[in-house]
């Protein structure tokens, strides 16, 4: 596990005195606040993909052609 450095500003340290609560360390805030803002990024990046996909005309051919092969669609 690697060791991250970084400069806290005013904004910062306020919203880790609110990340960091009860058992919660500063650490431990960070750690959560940077897994929680990926797994949006990683959310908002499918919705995207599936919003594209949607109005693909070409890919949802192919996928009712493969839903067909596989007998779960008329």
């Amino acid at each position: 596990m690697g060791t991250l450095n970084v400069r806290t500003d005013e904004a910062m340290e306020t919203a880790l005195r609110a990340l960091a609560t009860g058992d919660r360390s500063r650490s431990e805030a960070v750690r959560y606040a940077l897994l929680h803002t990926y797994r949006e990024q990683l959310m908002a990046e499918a919705k995207a993909d599936a919003d594209r996909l949607a109005n693909d005309t070409d890919d949802q051919a192919e996928m009712l052609a493969i839903q067909r092969f596989m007998g779960v669609a008329e």
